[in-house]
Parts: structure tokens; C-alpha cells; sequence
């Protein structure tokens, strides 16, 4: 397939491009980026224009952190609707958690997703190995074999690894291995069955709080770990103001220490529980208005290197129930960009360029994978969209098979129109192919 594209802003903060230019596309690949290609390209046959003029062109979205339920839990998610939902949101690679039923802790099962989604897949999808056997935080899983698998990273998220020694010798044996080590931060005993955030809104409700030191414990201890054993470290999402701090210093020091948040936590707080609105329960909860400012200056000064979604979704059955026995999370790809364009972008915490930066290229380098830029001989993946658009969101329109977000009907700005995947038109004018 050939496809030009003429005419937009071409936004990649890999290379420093922030202008008006063309793109050139044929068999997957980017050929050529310039200024005025239409005259040089227009006259081939079997050639897609797509005019992009008012319209910002930019790398495709790379989440590092989402669930995909598949196998094992295909009636919340799969990797065919899974990934139909991430191209609506403009992601063109994902990288999946191995919560699965049976977990992703072995080659065999990391084989299983790589070629399910060569099957049915609209999007890169990359597997992210476990920790530990089981998910059970008690032996550690065969790193390498995993890592020549092709897993991109390994996490026990869902669960912490709890037991200190046994998150130093992964550590060790990941940095052998060239391999991030993205680590889920929660004090399980101090949690002791909280289900929000701790403090008047929690009180108020009569239900069990989580405090922020439940979040914080573990940041700093697997901090230390990879501060003893000189190696990298990736804490998921970042939720509280103690816990960004932690980071900022330890990047001062020169720690390894990267980090995510997700959209919920830079625009939403524990006031989004209110009515025991279980759609507003996730892991970690929502926080207070302190927590989310500082995330978003966490964000601002580059402290928070990655916006990930943390997709997780639920059937309605786990979420139309009792607020303690519900389950957490909600599902992410199809608001992300437009969430980070309406609440950092339009509020003059992030430019544009950044937010881009932090849900592209910062993912990629940390996943070691060839995506998140626009250049030339570089895969095609590219998303189209007008950042000053503004929508409606209407869960139930989204691709997810799941609808459990807190976001229905809230206004918000910059609806992705084109999502290309190798080359491959996957989404046009906001309609998924």
C-alpha cells in the first residue's frame, strides 16, 4: 500500500520535528518526509492521500502497561478486541501484562500471544513476562528463557513482589538479561483490605482506606534495591505526592529509577468514588487534589517519564456489585490521548510535544522496541488527529469488549481520525476498518 499524507504537523519528539511537512508510505515503511512530496508522489497509481492540513501528525502511541485478559478471561477482553480499541485511541503498539489465566511465565505462553496477535491483532502487541512463577511472588520464572521469547520487560503487576530478596535477585538476573523490571509498589500488609483512597471521602462512606504510605513503602524499597545493585527499575502507576518525590530525588542521586502514571491520576480524585461509583475503584485508588498536582508537576519536570493506560477491563458483573466487592480498574486506550490533550495540553502543563514525547518514544526506549518516531526507513506507524476537536465520550461505543469507565460523558478534546499500523490504514476519519 502507498499512502501520502499531505500537509500536517508533523510532531515527533524523537527527531526534534514539530512543522508542516508530507509523508511518503509504501510496503509499511516510511520512505520519505519532506515539504511538498504531493508533487512528487501524486501521480502513482494505487496511492491513498490523506489530507492532514490543521491536523497534527504524529508517531503512534506506545502503551508500556495495559491488560488484555487473553487467554484465560476472553469475556472481559482479547487481543482482537483489545486491540481494536487501542488503535481507536491512536496506539499502535501495547504492551500486555501476564495476569492471564494461566499466567505469562513461561515460552510457551509468551509464543501464544506473539502469534495471536499476528492473527488477529490490529496493533503491535508486545508480551511482558512475570517475575515470578505463577505470579506467586515465591521463585523467580526463567528470565532468560522469557527474555529470548520476546518479552519486553517483566512485572508481577496485579501483585507486588513482597519479598525484598527475592525482588533483588531479579533485579540482577533482568540486568543480565538487558531487561526492565516494571514493578507494581503496594505494602500488602498495610494494606489490609482497604478498597479507596484513606481520609474524609473514605470515612464518609464507611469504607477501609489505603493510605498513601501503602503506595510509598515499596517505591522507596525497590528504589534502594536498584540503587544497591546498580540496576534499572520501572515503577507502575505513580499515584501519590510522596511516591513522585521519592523518584525526583532518586534521579538526582543517579538511581536507575523510571516511572508512569496514567490519565485517572492526573484528572481524577478519591471525590470520583462519591455514590460508591465503582467505576472510580482502581489499584492504587484515586488520590486527593494534592496527590493529582503533583503528579502532574511530576509530569511537567520530567520526574514521570511515561502516561500509560493501565487498561483493565471488567465485565459489568464485576463491577455492578457492592463498592468493596468490586474489581479494580477501567479501561484505558480509547480516552488516553484526548484526556492528556484536554487536562495538560489545554491547561498549559505539557506542550503538546511532551505529552507526545512521554506516550511514544519514552515508552519505546524503555521497552527497547523500533517504535515511537517518524523517520525515514522506519516503520509506519502513525496516528492523525486535530487536537482542538472536542467529543462526547459514550462508552458504548468503544471497541473494548468492556465498558467499565468513569469517564462517560465528559467532554474532551482531540479525537484521533487516522491510525496507521505498518503501513496499514487501520482506523479512517474515526471509523475502525
Amino acid at each position: 500500500m502507498r499512502i501520502l499524507i499531505k500537509g500536517g504537523r508533523v510532531i515527533d519528539p524523537k527527531t526534534n520535528t514539530d512543522k508542516v511537512l508530507d509523508i511518503y508510505i509504501e510496503n509499511g515503511v516510511i520512505e520519505e518526509v519532506g515539504e511538498n512530496l504531493s508533487k512528487e508522489f501524486e501521480d502513482l497509481t494505487e496511492l491513498t492521500e490523506i489530507d492532514a492540513a490543521g491536523k497534527v501528525v504524529a508517531p503512534g502511541l506506545v502503551d508500556m502497561h495495559c491488560h488484555l485478559r487473553d487467554p484465560g478471561q476472553e469475556y472481559k477482553e482479547d487481543i482482537e478486541s483489545g486491540t481494536k480499541a487501542a488503535a481507536m485511541g491512536g496506539f499502535t503498539s501495547v504492551a500486555c501484562m501476564p495476569n492471564t489465566t494461566p499466567p505469562i511465565d513461561n515460552a510457551p505462553m509468551v509464543e501464544y500471544i506473539i502469534n495471536r496477535a499476528a492473527q488477529v491483532g490490529k496493533v503491535n502487541v508486545y508480551p511482558i513476562g512475570a517475575v515470578t512463577r505463577g505470579l506467586k511472588g515465591e521463585m523467580l520464572a526463567d528470565i532468560g528463557e522469557l527474555k529470548f521469547a520476546g518479552v519486553v520487560a517483566i512485572s508481577d503487576d496485579g501483585r507486588p513482589v513482597q519479598n525484598a530478596r527475592l525482588m533483588r535477585r531479579a533485579l540482577e538476573y533482568a540486568d543480565m538479561f538487558d531487561t526492565l523490571v516494571v514493578s507494581h509498589c503496594e505494602e500488602l500488609e498495610l494494606l489490609d483490605g482497604g478498597v479507596m483512597n484513606e481520609g474524609f471521602m473514605s470515612t464518609s462512606l464507611g469504607l477501609k482506606g489505603i493510605s498513601n504510605a501503602v503506595e510509598d513503602i515499596q517505591i522507596a524499597r525497590d528504589i534502594i534495591l536498584a540503587e544497591t545493585t546498580n540496576t534499572r527499575v520501572h515503577i507502575c502507576h505513580v499515584s501519590t505526592k510522596g511516591g513522585v518525590e521519592l523518584v525526583r530525588q532518586a534521579k538526582k542521586r543517579g538511581v536507575k529509577v523510571t516511572c508512569e502514571t496514567c490519565p485517572h491520576y492526573f484528572t481524577l480524585t478519591e471525590e470520583a468514588v462519591a455514590g460508591f461509583n465503582t467505576n472510580a475503584k482502581m489499584n492504587p485508588p484515586l488520590r486527593t487534589q494534592a496527590d493529582l498536582e503533583a503528579v502532574i508537576e511530576g509530569l511537567h519536570d520530567g520526574t514521570i517519564d511515561v502516561i500509560a493506560t493501565d487498561h483493565a477491563p471488567h465485565h459489568i458483573d464485576e463491577k455492578n456489585v457492592e463498592f468493596e466487592k468490586a474489581l479494580n480498574g477501567i479501561v484505558g486506550f480509547e480516552t488516553a490521548l484526548s484526556l492528556g490533550i484536554t487536562y495538560l495540553v489545554n491547561t498549559g502543563k505539557l506542550t503538546l510535544n511532551e505529552l507526545i514525547r512521554k506516550m511514544t518514544v519514552n515508552p519505546a526506549n524503555l521497552l527497547s522496541i523500533n517504535k515511537g518516531m517518524i523517520a525515514e526507513n522506519k516503520p509506519a506507524d502513525i496516528i492523525i488527529f486535530h487536537p482542538e476537536e472536542e467529543y462526547t465520550v459514550d462508552v458504548s461505543q468503544f471497541q473494548s469488549k468492556s465498558k467499565n469507565s468513569p469517564y462517560h460523558g465528559y467532554h474532551l478534546h482531540g479525537k484521533v481520525e487516522y491510525t496507521i499500523v505498518g503501513g496499514e490504514i487501520v482506523v479512517n476519519q474515526g471509523l475502525l476498518l
